[in-house]
């Protein structure tokens, strides 16, 4: 079948086997939202285009053209989002099976696009310093007009060291309630993908920030009436308006945080990869690291040992005059 480019909607035929779909994904699979929402506009585009070929039946659909479709996709997306598409192509039909929607299984045959093997970017020991000697700054003095910048900088210098201290997601940061932080052992419980909760510690520069925040930064935003009270709710961080902050801000944090400090622009998951990746550098174990970020594979932790002996040849490269 020949492919052409289509947007991604619902088809009417199948639309309740969609929906059915993506409701188990999140409430019996436990998928994160972010999973669910790519799933599902992956599947969506998929099963429009085989609306526009005459195709509402997905019984009808067989393993050649799911393929014809993937080779159509592979030409303008990476190969990590490819993975993406043959993933949820996998997980639908053969849920579609299971539950006798589908005699056959047509993607059993379908294996998953190669991964690059890339390395993550992340920031040198010196240079994750230099980000969080920047943002740990004093805010500007807390005069009546300034109050609110000065809790946004508290706030930012929080985030930040939290994020590098611990290694966690931007969405597990978002979601973190007050009750989650115990100050007194320097731990965080975060809820993972899968909503799989973890415990991570965090050190001494993360909790100083942390008490700046909750002390004289968090009360700010949070407002002084019942109904800035109510819309703040349980959220550690919160955005300028009072609510729950969100994960665009966080980034836009981040990034703004990197061009002040004068180290290479990175994204949340760069503090993430050089957590990692300076544990390891420490001496971590993998096993431990692996629990750190939530990974339920080793191999998945595996590549941040390949950035440490990088690291490790380009400092031999450097400082050995036989390299």
């Amino acid at each position: 079948m020949e492919m052409q480019g289509s947007q991604a909607k619902g088809v009417p035929a199948v639309d309740q086997d969609l929906q059915d779909f993506t409701d188990y994904l999140s409430r019996v699979a436990g998928k994160s939202p972010n999973t669910v929402r790519s799933y599902r506009a992956d599947l969506a585009g998929f099963l429009h285009l085989m609306h526009l070929h005459g195709i509402d039946d997905p019984a009808q659909i067989d393993l050649a053209t799911i393929r014809s479709w993937l080779a159509h996709e592979a030409a303008t997306h990476a190969r990590s989002t490819m993975a993406r598409k043959t993933a949820a192509l996998r997980s639908f039909f053969g849920w579609l099976s299971q539950h006798g929607r589908i005699k056959t299984d047509p993607t059993l045959a379908l294996s998953s696009p190669k991964q690059s093997e890339h390395l993550p970017r992340i920031l040198t020991h010196d240079q994750a310093r230099t980000l969080m000697d920047t943002v740990d700054q004093d805010p500007v003095e807390p005069r009546e007009e300034e109050d609110v910048q000065a809790a946004l900088q508290v706030r930012d210098a929080a985030m930040l060291e939290l994020l590098y201290a611990t290694g966690m997601r931007v969405a597990e940061l978002c979601g973190l309630d007050l009750d989650d932080v115990n100050r007194h052992s320097r731990t965080v419980k975060v809820l993972g993908k899968g909503s799989k909760e973890r415990v991570l510690p965090y050190g001494l520069p993360a909790d100083r920030a942390l008490d700046r925040w909750l002390g004289e930064g968090r009360p700010v935003l949070a407002g002084s009436t019942a109904k800035s009270a109510h819309k703040a709710g349980q959220a550690l961080f919160l955005g300028q308006l009072g609510g729950r902050v969100g994960q665009r801000q966080v980034r836009k944090v981040v990034h703004q945080a990197a061009g002040q400090a004068g180290v290479p622009d990175i994204a949340p998951h760069a503090l993430r990869h050089s957590a990692a990746t300076h544990m390891l550098d420490g001496g971590a174990d993998l096993r431990e690291v692996q629990e750190m970020l939530g990974h339920s594979s080793l191999r998945t932790t595996q590549r941040y040992t390949h950035v440490s002996i990088e690291q490790l040849r380009a400092r031999y490269r450097q400082a050995f005059p036989r390299a």
